[in-house]
Formats: structure tokens, C-alpha cells, sequence
């Protein structure tokens, strides 16, 4: 595969006065890389265009160095796992299997054992000869995902593919997804509950309506943001006293009392805090039982961003 499996240069895609995807560049590499936003912003949209599903109102889209609109020989090298469901729900698990990797272009022998192999890697194969209809919404979820799976694509797309699972389903799911990055496919996942991306994947694009916000890993989209106060929660049994010490440094723009024995300090200069907070005379005047920062999760970083 090139470096960049999934290009869309200056794309968009309006649905009469509506606009789904507002002149969006962006290049993704292998490995996996989570899309989020809040429903509305972009991300299915995104997603059938990258499938071939809709054709670009302006703008190209490559998807392995080729126009996915009108080319249903590149649904080999992909799969899709959709938001909606989408069976035959008079077939068996194992059946649908089976036919959607002839229908990918395998045939019947190689079928069969796809299937097979696939039904174990999302632990379904003891349910497997039960009709789809039958399946609960976990069980949906895990075919669901295999038929995205059982042709062994380039590329995998997923559209909330953890909706409605339990915490098993969705940590064995979430396994799988990484396991497939790590053998060197790319998965682009689309989500809007942050923690679960962040559980499979560091690196992120993040949309809202219908444009590019940010890109890049965690850690990098955070530093976008420095201008912005960090907000680090400090608990400690003597609050007060410490808030009262803190304040007078120039770095602290703010001090926020949460509930009894926590504060939220908002500096300009973390890593100076931070340093300061390993300070033997500060801990004696009160001492400090945890710290963490309010501004490191995903969620945090987004709302930022939209907001500003």
C-alpha cells in the first residue's frame, strides 16, 4: 500500500441547500484512525464516499490511489461494516458469511474457510447455523463486523461498530480492530463516544459539521491548544491553604473549588506547575493526594476546539 490510503482533496458533498462535507483535505495512513464527532458532523457521509457509496459535489476522493465512485472492483481490497443492519435475515450466520465472501470474489472452497475462520476470530461460530433474525444486538454487531472482515480487505471501514454491544462484545470487538492495525491494514473508525476510540487508537481526525477540526495523535491535537488555560484537578485535605499558596504565582490564571478537599488550577504553564508541585515546602503547607489533568481526554480537547 502507498503511504496515504485515503486522500480527499478539496471534496465536498451537498444534498441540495444541505452540506454534508464542507472542502475537506485529508490524507490517512495505515494503522487505525478514529473519526469523530457528534451525529451530524460529516462522519457517514465521509465514509460513503470513501466506499464509493456517493459521488463527490466537488473535489476528489482516492482511496487506495483509486476513484472508489463507479469502481466496484476496489470492494475487494475494502470493507464496510455499516451503522444500519443490513441482512439477509432468513440466513444463517455462516451462510451470510460464506456469501458475502463470494461476493467479494473468493471462491467456493476459499469461501467456505473464510467464513470459518472469520466466524471464530468474533467468536460467533457457536451460533453460526442459527438465522440471523434469531441474533441479539451484541451478536448482530460481531456478523456484522466479520462480513466486513471475512475477505481479508486492505482497508476497513467501521461506522459505529460497538452500538448496543456489552462490555464483553465490545472489548472483544474492540481487540479484533487493533489486532488488524498492528498486521499493517488500515481501519478507519467512525465514532462520536470518545472514550471508545480512544481505547482502540491515539491517532484522530475530528469533524464537525461537515469540516476538518483537527488531526493528528492525542497528545498533538492537545498541543493545539496551549494558548488555552490547562485545567489540572489537585485533591489534597488542606484545599484551602493550597489554593491560597497557588495562587499567587503568575503562571496560575484561575482556581476553581470543586467538592471538599479539590480544586481546579487553570495555568499557561503546566509543565512549570507541574514541577512546582514536587516542591517539599508546598506539600508541608498542604499536602496533596492526587493530581491529574482535566484537559488530557479526547472529549475535552474537542469541545475546545468546536468551541473556539
Amino acid at each position: 500500500m502507498s503511504e496515504s490510503v485515503v486522500e480527499f482533496i478539496g471534496a465536498s458533498k451537498w444534498y441540495g441547500n444541505v452540506i454534508g462535507l464542507n472542502n475537506l483535505s485529508l490524507s490517512l495512513p495505515a494503522g487505525v484512525t478514529g473519526l469523530l464527532g457528534p451525529n451530524g458532523s460529516g462522519k457517514s457521509t465521509l465514509l460513503q464516499l470513501a466506499t464509493g457509496q456517493l459521488r463527490p459535489s466537488q473535489g476528489w476522493v482516492r482511496v487506495l490511489g483509486e476513484r472508489p465512485w463507479s469502481n466496484p472492483g476496489l470492494n475487494r481490497y475494502i470493507g464496510l461494516c455499516p451503522e444500519q443492519d443490513a441482512f439477509f435475515e432468513w440466513m444463517t450466520g455462516r451462510e451470510f458469511l460464506t456469501n458475502c465472501a463470494l461476493l467479494s470474489g473468493l471462491g467456493r472452497a476459499a469461501a467456505r474457510g473464510a467464513a470459518e475462520r472469520t466466524l471464530d476470530l468474533v467468536s460467533m461460530t457457536e451460533p453460526a447455523d442459527r438465522a440471523v433474525r434469531g441474533y441479539s444486538k451484541g451478536m448482530r454487531q460481531r456478523i456484522k463486523l466479520a462480513q466486513a472482515l471475512v475477505h481479508e480487505p486492505q482497508l476497513l471501514f467501521l461506522d459505529e461498530p460497538f452500538t448496543g454491544t456489552d462490555p464483553v462484545a465490545r472489548r472483544d470487538l474492540m481487540d479484533v480492530v487493533i489486532d488488524y492495525g498492528r498486521k499493517g491494514r488500515a481501519v478507519l473508525l467512525a465514532s462520536h463516544v470518545f472514550h471508545e476510540v480512544q481505547a482502540v487508537t491515539q491517532n484522530m481526525v475530528l469533524l464537525n459539521r461537515g469540516r476538518l477540526v483537527a488531526q493528528g495523535n492525542v497528545r498533538q491535537i492537545r498541543d493545539l491548544i496551549d494558548s488555552h488555560p490547562h485545567r489540572i484537578v489537585i485533591k489534597s485535605p488542606a484545599a484551602r491553604a493550597l489554593a491560597a499558596e497557588l495562587v499567587h504565582h503568575e503562571d496560575v490564571v484561575g482556581i476553581e473549588f470543586k467538592q471538599p478537599g479539590t480544586i481546579v488550577v487553570e495555568t499557561q504553564k503546566p509543565d512549570a506547575f507541574y514541577a512546582r508541585l514536587a516542591d517539599p515546602a508546598l506539600h508541608a503547607i498542604a499536602p496533596i493526594e492526587e493530581v491529574y489533568s482535566d484537559d488530557d481526554s479526547m472529549e475535552a480537547v474537542f469541545k475546545y476546539l468546536v468551541s473556539s
